[in-house]
C-alpha cells in the first residue's frame, strides 16, 4: 500500500503517521518582537477528512484553549485517519493583553476573510483563511461568553447547513442553536468557500470551568468519531439528543441598578416568571424583571451593576418539558465521570 503524502501547511511537511506544532508568522510587534499563529497537526497514516479546532479568535476567550489543550493529550489518535488542525489561540495579541479585540481594537471575527496587505486584522484573519480553512472539510470554532456572562454549553449552525446539523447533533451538547451568519464572521466566510463550521459557545471570558471543558472536549472526539477519523474506542456516549432551537432572545433590565438574579443557566423558565429584581443603590425602587417567553436560559450576565437596557439572561425557544429532562440527563452524565489525573485527562 503506498504510504500517504506529507501534509503541507505554511511551507512545512508533516509526514503521515507523525504530529508537529508549528508557527505561521503573523507580524512583528513595535519592539520588534514576532508573533506568531501556532499550530498543531495530526496526520493520520490513512486518508480521512481534515477537520480543524480553533480557539480564542476573542483573545480572552480561554475555556477553548483549555479544550484544545486536553484534546491534543487525547490517547484517540494513534491510529487516526485523515488529518487534524489544532489552532489554540488564533488572536495571540488579544490573548496576551487579556483582550476580546486587537491591538486596533477591531473583532477577529468581523474582519474574515481578511487580505494580505490590509490592517493586522485583516491580514490575520487572511492568514487564518488561506491556511487552516482551505486545506480543511469542517471546523470546530471554540468561544465563550463575554467578560462578565456565562453561557452554558451549546452548538451554534448555520441555518442552511443541513448536513452539519448531523454532527451538531454527535457533538453532545445540551442545545443545538440554529443561529443566522454574520457578515466578516469566519462562519460566514468559510461556508463560501464550502467549508461548515460547529460554534461552540460555553463559559465565560477570562474563566475556566469544568463543564464546559468536559462538554467541549467530548463533544470533538464525538464529531471525530462521526467523521471516521478515530474508533468509539474512549470516546465518551453522548446521553439523549440535543434539544433544537431557531429563536433566542434577551431580557434587559427594566432599570439601573442593583441586580439580583433568581435564575441562571440551565434553568427552564415559563412567560411571567420572575428572573431577578433590580433595586437602586438606596433600596427605595424595586422592579421586576420578568420573562416575556418560555424556554431555556442559555446566556445570563453575572455583574450585578447593570444599566437600563443592559441584556442579562438569553433565553433559547425550546420545549421546556424536554430542557428539562435533557439537562437533568447531562447533569448526570457530567457527575458520574471520573475525575482523571493530570497525566490522564482526554
Amino acid at each position: 500500500m503506498a504510504r500517504r503524502s506529507p501534509f503541507d501547511i505554511g511551507g512545512f511537511h508533516i509526514p503521515a503517521g507523525t504530529r508537529r506544532t508549528i508557527d505561521l508568522p503573523v507580524s512583528v510587534l513595535s519592539d520588534h518582537t514576532p508573533v506568531n499563529m501556532s499550530a498543531h497537526v495530526i496526520h493520520g497514516q490513512e486518508d480521512g477528512p481534515t477537520l480543524f479546532v480553533s480557539a480564542a479568535i476573542h483573545g480572552d476567550e480561554v475555556i477553548g484553549v483549555e479544550i484544545a489543550r486536553r484534546l491534543l493529550r487525547s490517547r484517540q489518535f494513534s491510529h487516526m485517519k485523515g488529518t487534524l488542525i489544532v489552532v489554540p489561540i488564533v488572536n495571540t495579541f488579544g490573548f496576551l493583553n487579556h483582550s476580546r479585540y486587537l491591538p486596533d481594537r477591531r473583532d477577529l471575527n468581523r474582519c474574515f476573510p481578511g487580505s494580505e496587505g490590509g490592517s493586522l486584522a485583516s491580514r490575520l484573519a487572511h492568514l487564518f483563511m488561506t491556511e487552516i480553512v482551505a486545506r480543511s472539510d469542517l471546523g470546530i470554532d471554540l468561544h465563550s461568553a463575554a467578560i462578565h456572562r456565562t453561557n452554558m454549553p451549546q452548538i451554534r449552525v448555520s441555518p442552511k447547513a443541513q448536513e452539519t446539523l448531523a454532527f451538531a447533533d454527535a457533538f453532545g451538547a445540551p442545545v443545538v442553536i440554529r443561529s443566522g451568519l454574520r457578515d466578516g464572521s469566519l462562519r460566514k466566510e468559510a461556508q463560501k468557500v464550502g467549508v461548515d463550521i460547529l460554534l461552540y459557545e460555553a463559559g465565560e471570558g477570562l474563566r475556566f470551568d469544568e463543564q464546559s471543558a468536559r462538554v467541549g472536549v467530548a463533544g470533538i472526539l464525538r464529531v471525530m468519531h462521526a467523521l471516521g477519523m478515530i474508533t468509539d474506542e474512549g470516546v465518551p456516549l453522548a446521553e439523549g439528543k440535543p434539544l433544537r432551537a431557531n429563536d433566542t432572545a434577551w431580557e434587559r433590565a427594566p432599570a439601573g441598578g442593583l441586580l439580583r438574579a433568581f435564575k441562571t443557566i440551565g434553568e427552564t423558565v415559563e412567560v411571567g416568571d420572575v428572573l431577578g429584581i433590580v433595586s437602586d443603590p438606596f433600596g427605595e425602587e424595586e422592579m421586576e424583571l420578568t420573562a416575556s417567553q418560555s424556554g431555556l436560559i442559555i446566556g445570563r450576565a453575572n455583574m450585578p451593576i447593570v444599566n437600563e437596557g443592559d441584556a442579562l439572561f438569553h433565553i433559547a425557544t425550546v420545549n421546556t418539558a424536554k430542557a428539562e429532562e435533557q439537562i437533568e440527563t447531562l447533569n448526570a452524565q457530567l457527575d458520574g465521570a471520573a475525575l482523571f489525573d493530570e497525566d490522564e485527562i482526554i
